[in-house]
């Protein structure tokens, strides 16, 4: 901004700093959080360094003085990963309390006195180590809680990690991988010399580390871990407590963060956490919350697990740091079935350890919400410390050049008309979407192909979106099927592709080209049709080409797919250029499996619904035989539900299955029944 902006962005900075300094200090009635007021203050510091001469006297910074692998193996654990499920408010901690007292209580037949076990949530990242006869054999990243990624020889650099027990024992141990900040310091000093992208975070800098296919790296870089569960191998007697088994990794030799406490009631923890809090940020490693356990292992056994989550644990995490910044432009992007989604380009700032440049804005409709004009100050933060959000406009800092923001009535790409469609809400317009109304739009292209390689789909390694953004605007490919003819050639001269590059790359392509029914028909992005539909499809025509020639009338009849998604897939199937695709897919060697015939298994058309933690099988395993041999799964129990399948910690779906007598298998007598 030049320097009558300036002038004028400093006056209304002075102007609301102030007001808010009174609200707060004088009035005892606070606004907004001492992390907006601060980031206020940072812009104002940050314009009077730049213009010195607009410092005025009556400014509030006057009142105080200036402030090698190739790569890395898959590896499948031996122990479910869990999430917990996070609270953020006070309020939330009593109602995980009482949930957790109902399931006792119909379990005891009375409420048991509880005692809970508040570790820091170290904000790092998750290690999965495993030991034979006290000997580490492997260190794993978490992945996506069944498969992760085999990063032993880093984990031995960390100086923290025994690499033998006091103990010649076989566990499994998880722990949390941290970054010292002055380490970070050092190491960003050194790639800033070297003229590298420096590291946004310690939490970043520790992820990025451990992924080093050279260890001699990670060994530079200090890396260091606190080991705070005890989770295997299976058939392991473990101590009677949480703290206990704090007690005991310590005394194997894992380094274990001895900040925790064993406390008897919500009151003592919310006191404990509203202490870190304040604590948190003089420490040198991150920490985002507190996770609280109940401490006897007997009550978490009976409370087991729901979802991906313990019932019996939650993760008490601090409120997301706030700050203000301006929005630049408001800009629309576009969806794989044309939708618009409108995007707040922002003043670069710094927000929970990384620099926020954009956030989402979902919809028109949030954008009234808001009162939002392009040029305001806002508040942002981020949605449970990842996804950036706007929370809402200080109007105060407004200079009268604020501009409304008004949806595009062409598409920027293509300059096609833009639609408007309305999502109903119980016969009631609950919102509107705006879309491209050009099929063809080059946006739409791009986004339908970067799902069709996706991993639920033709799950093609190497593709990313920017490698399909570039494939395309090389004019390498113009559809989907153009993939499957891609050469080494056309890939070496590329930015980003090395010789070994492009040859993993083709590599990749020609394996994905045999590909099963379900997920073939998942990757055409079809309007309405999910993963759950493409199965269904799937197993219920067997083939491609009768998928291809059904009609509205024989999808409406079954179950699960209505008239709307009907029609869109005839649609769909009966377009010429649809035709033309799979064509085209066919002269490049696609070959998609047909569904083997289940008319004769002993699975068809029965369903299952399946809870609990499985040992010897993963949940997808499971799934995919009970498809394959004509069954069905559905996420809750009924009276229709023909079997349960029961692993380790079953939930509520346990027990409502008993309660409907529903036939409850085990996992040997599922492999008995397959």
């Amino acid at each position: 901004m030049d320097k009558k902006q300036a002038k004028i962005r400093i006056n209304k900075l002075i102007q609301e700093i102030d007001s808010l300094r009174y609200r707060y200090h004088v009035l005892d009635d606070p606004s907004i959080s001492d992390e907006v007021y601060d980031s206020l203050e940072r812009e104002l510091e940050s314009l009077e360094k730049e213009y010195p001469e607009l410092k005025r006297a009556d400014s509030p910074l006057q009142r105080v003085g200036g402030r090698p692998l190739d790569k890395f193996e898959k590896v499948t654990h031996q122990v479910r990963q869990w999430s917990f499920n996070d609270a953020f408010e006070e309020q939330d901690m009593y109602d995980w309390e009482e949930r957790v007292l109902k399931i006792l209580e119909k379990e005891l037949g009375k409420r048991p006195k509880l005692e809970y076990t508040c570790e820091l949530k170290i904000d790092g990242l998750h290690v999965v180590l495993n030991y034979e006869n006290g000997v580490l054999v492997q260190a794993a990243t978490r992945g996506d809680g069944k498969i992760g990624e085999n990063v032993t020889n880093n984990v031995k650099t960390i100086q923290s990690v025994p690499l033998k027990l006091k103990k010649e024992i076989d566990i499994i141990a998880e722990g949390e991988i941290w970054l010292a900040e002055k380490n970070l310091k050092i190491i960003n000093l050194r790639r800033k010399k070297e003229k590298k992208p420096e590291f946004a975070n310690p939490r970043n800098a520790a992820a990025g580390t451990i992924r080093q296919l050279d260890p001699k790296v990670v060994a530079k870089r200090g890396l260091d871990c606190f080991v705070y569960d005890w989770s295997g191998p299976l058939g392991t007697e473990f101590p009677n407590k949480q703290s206990d088994e704090l007690e005991e990794l310590k005394k194997l030799g894992f380094k274990v963060n001895t900040n925790y406490k064993i406390l008897k009631s919500i009151e003592e923890v919310i006191d404990l956490w509203k202490k870190w809090e304040t604590k948190k940020d003089k420490q040198d490693y991150w920490i985002d919350g507190i996770v609280i356990k109940i401490n006897d292992r007997k009550y978490q056994e009976i409370l087991g697990h729901v979802g991906k989550a313990p019932r019996w644990a939650i993760a008490f995490k601090f409120p997301a740091e706030q700050v203000t910044t301006v929005v630049e432009d408001i800009q629309v992007q576009i969806g794989r079935l044309g939708t618009f989604t409108p995007v707040a380009h922002l003043t670069p700032t710094s927000l929970a350890g990384s620099v926020v440049k954009r956030a989402t804005l979902h919809n028109i409709d949030q954008i009234n919400r808001l009162g939002l004009k392009i040029g305001d100050s806002v508040v942002i933060q981020k949605a449970g410390d990842i996804i950036p959000e706007i929370v809402s406009v200080i109007e105060g800092l407004r200079t009268g050049k604020e501009k409304e923001f008004k949806m595009p009535e062409t598409c920027p790409i293509c300059n096609s008309k833009i639609q408007k469609r309305n999502i109903f809400d119980k016969k009631k317009v609950k919102s509107a979407d705006y879309f491209c109304s050009n099929e063809k739009c080059y946006a739409i292209l791009l986004q339908k192909i970067i799902h069709f390689v996706s991993k639920k789909a033709f799950n093609v390694d190497g593709l990313g979106e920017k490698i399909v953004e570039q494939l395309m605007q090389e004019d390498l490919i113009k559809d989907q099927a153009d993939i499957f003819k891609l050469k080494k050639e056309d890939l070496e001269p590329l930015e980003r592709f090395a010789e070994k590059a492009a040859d993993n790359t083709i590599q990749a392509i020609n394996d994905s080209k045999n590909i099963d029914l379900d997920k073939f028909v998942y990757s055409l992005g079809i309007e309405g049709v999910g993963e759950e539909t493409s199965i269904l499809l799937a197993k219920i025509f067997k083939n491609f080409e009768k998928i291809k020639d059904t009609t509205i009338e024989v999808l409406e009849n079954i179950p699960d797919i209505g008239p709307v998604v009907s029609k869109n897939i005839v649609k769909y199937f009966q377009d010429p250029e649809s035709l033309e695709l799979f064509k085209k897919f066919e002269e490049n060697g696609v070959s998609i499996n047909r569904n083997k015939n289940t008319e004769s298994t002993v699975l068809n058309n029965k369903t299952f619904v399946i809870t609990g933690s499985l040992q010897s099988l993963t949940r997808d395993e499971v799934k995919a035989t009970i498809r394959k041999l004509g069954g069905k799964i559905t996420s809750s129990v009924s009276s229709k539900t023909d079997y349960v399948l029961v692993g380790k910690d079953p939930g509520s779906k346990y027990d409502k299955a008993k309660k409907l007598k529903v036939t409850i298998i085990s996992e040997e007598e599922f492999k008995k029944m397959i």
